[in-house]
């Protein structure tokens, strides 16, 4: 990487206030990467990133730490874009297990990265808007438990289990779901709640017991055609200095990855790989790097890392570009093996 003297120091700045977490002065600088240049001329170029946005002062010291613009800068033009080996091997071992399904794969592809890069991922389910109800099942488990299976036509299942009254005819139940399948297949799921209600009539006049036979299944409906979000590493972002001693920010940061809404807000599930630094509300140490997620073409919904904006984004955006081209790729023949001539695999 062929680096103007400018942007060598930026890039050193960047990399040591990730790892330390500590304002950047000129003699900190020369110390830790060996620099032949002179504490002045250091100074000199420290004043003039400054002077352009990409540094900033902070109040405490004489150091300085990146701007927003800095970390931009740093991420588009002076990172290394090597994917980490051990991040690498990690999810490769993942992918390999093929019986997976991909809700799975995306689920545990999250908890890795987490544990890797010490931050919270999290995993928007599919808009609601453009996914439609596939079918319903439902299975028996006991006398007075039972299970719905819904699935969609984006490939999403979800299984809901509850409890009902000792008098209850399980034949009832299964012709109350035949009735739901025949009239809600090919429904958006943001619709199936609206739908249901009207189709309350119906189920009266069709089972005994009915109403807690559709209480229990329009809880179970509820629960599904909710925002679906999973949440990994939450009790990583408690370990960073930027958090660790402010417990109103920790609380405002748990807050905004638990609410679907407000992390849409931030991040555009059809742009691709986006970094958003510092653009959440109240949040100004906050970073999310987030992509939509395609699997063989297919749009499976979000994921988001989050976490302070002084994170290793050199190694979690390699890491993240390599997740989400291996997704792309899973259950084709492009992953890990091939098919010779006579269909087995290599």
């Amino acid at each position: 990487m062929d680096l103007s003297r400018r942007e060598l120091i930026l890039k050193y700045i960047v990399e040591f206030f990730i790892k330390h977490a500590e304002p950047v002065g000129s003699k900190t600088l020369i110390e830790a990467y060996n620099l032949n240049y002179s504490s002045a001329t250091i100074r000199n170029e420290m004043l003039e990133l400054e002077n352009l946005g990409y540094l900033e002062k902070t109040h405490t010291s004489s150091g300085r730490v990146p701007s927003n613009k800095g970390y931009k800068y740093y991420i588009e033009h002076l990172r290394e874009r090597s994917v980490d080996e051990e991040v690498k091997n990690e999810l490769a071992i993942l992918f390999t297990q093929r019986s997976k399904s991909i809700e799975d794969v995306i689920k545990e592809s999250c908890m890795i990265l987490s544990h890797m890069t010490n931050l919270a991922s999290v995993v928007l389910g599919p808009n609601a808007e453009q996914e439609n109800l596939l079918s319903i099942q439902f299975l028996p488990l006991s006398e007075t438990t039972g299970m719905v299976i819904y699935a969609t036509d984006k490939g999403y299942c979800e299984h809901k289990s509850f409890v009902l009254p000792k008098e209850t005819n399980m034949k009832d139940v299964q012709d109350c779901v035949k009735l739901l399948n025949d009239r809600l297949v090919g429904t958006p799921v943001s619709q199936l709640l609206e739908k249901t209600e009207l189709l309350r009539p119906m189920i009266s006049d069709l089972v005994k017991n009915n109403d807690a036979i559709y209480q229990a299944i329009a809880q179970a409906m509820l629960q599904f055609s909710a925002q679906r979000v999973s949440m990994f590493g939450s009790d990583n972002l408690s370990q960073q200095p930027e958090f660790s001693d402010d417990a109103d920010k920790l609380k405002k940061l748990i807050k905004l990855i638990q609410s679907p809404e407000m992390l849409k807000d931030i991040v555009n599930d059809d742009n691709g790989l986006e970094v958003h630094i510092g653009e959440s509300d109240n949040l100004e140490d906050v970073s999310v790097i987030s992509s939509d997620i395609e699997v063989n073409g297919e749009k499976k919904g979000t994921i988001a890392l989050v976490g302070p904006k002084r994170m290793d984004y050199d190694k979690i955006i390699s890491a993240f570009e390599y997740l989400i081209d291996q997704l792309d790729k899973y259950g084709s023949d492009d992953v890990n093996d091939k098919e010779d001539g006579n269909g087995r695999r290599n």
